[in-house]
Order: C-alpha cells, then structure tokens, then sequence
C-alpha cells in the first residue's frame, strides 16, 4: 500500500522511554517484521489488537471544517508506548501496524484557496481514494481474525470501517457513534459529514445509533431522514444531561439493543467530549469518564469488531492531555474485550 508506514522497531526505540524496575507497553508489543504480505503477516502474529493511525484531515476540511486532526497519531503513539505494561494492558496482544500518511496530499489541499469549491471538491476526490485505503487495511485485518483500532483523522474514516467490515464478514454490519452529529449528511461528495449516510446508501452500513446527538447542530432536514429510517436511532445530549428525560446508561443499553447479535463497530468522535480540541470543540458535552465508560459498554460486547476514535486536535500547547484520554479510550476498549 503506497501510504502505509509500518511503524519499526527503530521508531519504537526512540519513544519508549524506559525505567528501571518498570515495564513499558512499547517494550512488549508486537511489530512486523516486513510488508511483503500485510494479511500473511498479520496473520501469522499471535496478536488479537491491530492499532493504526490516520494521518489526514482532507475528510474534516470537504466538510468546511477546521483542520488539525492529521496530527492525532504523532502524539497518540508516543503516549500509548509508554504507559505500564501489566497484566491490564495485554501489550503482546497488540500490533502496531503503523499509519496511513497522507501529508502529501494535504499539502497539496492546503496549497490551494481555502472553502473554494474547486478546493472542497479536490479534497472530496482525495477522500475517495483514503476510503480505499482504509477499506483494504480493515478488510484486511478482519480476514486475518485480528480487531482493529483506528486513531486519527476525521470521521469520513468510518466510511471504510464499516465497508471493509461489511466486506470481510460478506454481510451489512451496525455502528454505535457517540458524537455530537449524525454524520448522516446529503450524498454530495465525500467528506468527514456523511461516512455513515454513503455507507448506508451503498448497502455496508445496516443498524446505526448516535448517541448524544447535539439539538442545535442537527438540522430537519436529517431529522426527518433519520427518524423514518427504521434502522437508525438516536438519544440527544438534551434529552439526557439537560432535560433528564432519559439517562446515560439506560441510552447505552438502548443502544446496545438497537444493534442486535450483529457485528458492529464503535465510534467515538471527540466532538462529543466536552472542552477536547476538534473539528467541532463544545463546551458542553460528555465528560471523559462518560467517554471511557461508552468505549468500556461496547467494547465488552463479543459482536464489536472495530474502535474508532477520530476528530481530535493535538498540538504541542495540549500537553499531551488529548494523547492520554485517547489512550486512556484504547486501554479500556482492549480491557473490556479481554474480560
């Protein structure tokens, strides 16, 4: 794949920064050892989690929005390699397979005008061609029996989540999102707004459940789709945190409800994280702990089969706040899978 970067053994070395009598994650997962073959090598490593990033945010800026998410797995890496290997962490069930770069190609995006439609529809050409990509690692690292996590980018990446999904297990699968917005917008050219609705139109994309859809940012014309979409449900941030109409948790068993005993995947867009940099920063929305508690909920159900975490702006003012939480989220996904 011509924008894959394997991660190395060298990289590795040069984030892990070791400690007498302490054991890093970094030192104990698995890499490999060249890319004649990605499924055969896949495949053949007795690992059960397959991490890698996504290095764009072509997706964030077809849709208008701000930039920023290309840079997630730089920081997310580092963080990750260097929390406690234990006997919670599983650090030799995982695999860092490394990252789809597309610096290039945002180059190219940011050398031109910006919101002008030559611009926006350069960008949703460019999507196209990381939904192939994405589409192919996913597909890839289901047939090879393995579960990935997908860090970075902007959520047009669960567009080839679940079309690789769909592809690999020769039948539609479901998504839970907990986000701020449907991502369910008009057919007009892919971009980080309408992964879901291209998914479900193409027949990859079956059940779908937004959790903590924002009121304000939801337009009618969606709600009107959606609500006559037997297939996709919804719970509003209001309806739970301001209204107390219903709750958080009886939301997640509604959720998990909704999916069925089908495959589904697992989405978390940052948007819906309260005062966490991204495409769309609220001030108000889900806590962290609402955030890890929803990645735990799902990610111990047998029939999830991907954890997707995307939006998220980290830059060298964050303090690697951002980093932690998204590790934070990939622990308690691969915890809640083990138990």
């Amino acid at each position: 794949m011509k924008n894959l970067i394997v991660f190395t053994e060298a990289e590795k070395q040069s984030l892990v920064t070791s400690r007498k009598k302490e054991s890093k994650l970094g030192e104990h997962i698995q890499l490999i050892p060249n890319l004649t073959n990605i499924y055969d090598e896949i495949s053949n490593l007795d690992v059960s989690y397959v991490i890698f990033g996504v290095a764009e945010d072509i997706g964030v800026i077809a849709n208008n929005g701000l930039s920023g998410a290309y840079s997630t797995w730089k920081y997310v890496k580092k963080i990750l390699l260097n929390v406690q290997s234990n006997t919670a962490t599983h650090a030799k069930k995982i695999l860092i397979l490394g990252h789809l770069d597309y610096s290039e190609e945002l180059n190219t995006i940011k050398a031109l005008p910006s919101n002008k439609k030559k611009t926006i529809s350069k960008a949703r050409k460019l999507v196209e061609h990381i939904d192939a990509d994405v589409t192919h690692l996913i597909h890839t690292i289901l047939k090879a029996n393995k579960i990935p996590i997908v860090i970075g980018g902007g959520h047009n990446n669960s567009y080839g989540n679940l079309k690789g999904g769909a592809l690999a297990f020769n039948s539609k699968v479901n998504a839970v999102n907990l986000d701020a917005h449907s991502d369910f917008r008009a057919e007009e050219g892919r971009h980080s707004g309408n992964g879901f609705s291209y998914a479900f139109a193409e027949g990859f994309l079956n059940k779908y459940y937004i959790l903590g859809l924002h009121e304000n940012y939801t337009s009618d014309r969606i709600y009107k789709t959606i609500k006559k979409l037997k297939t996709i449900a919804f719970s509003t941030y209001e309806d739970i945190e301001i209204r107390k109409s219903t709750t958080y948790k009886k939301s997640l068993e509604e959720a998990l409800l909704h999916m069925g005993d089908e495959k589904f995947g697992i989405e978390v867009d940052c948007d819906a994280i309260a005062n966490i940099a991204s495409s769309a920063m609220t001030p108000s929305g889900f806590s962290v702990k609402q955030a890890r508690q929803f990645v735990h909920f799902f990610g111990q159900q047998p029939n999830a089969y991907y954890l997707h975490i995307c939006e998220a702006i980290i830059n060298e003012d964050d303090n690697n706040q951002t980093a932690k939480l998204i590790t934070y989220l990939i622990t308690d996904f691969i915890r809640a899978h083990e138990n």
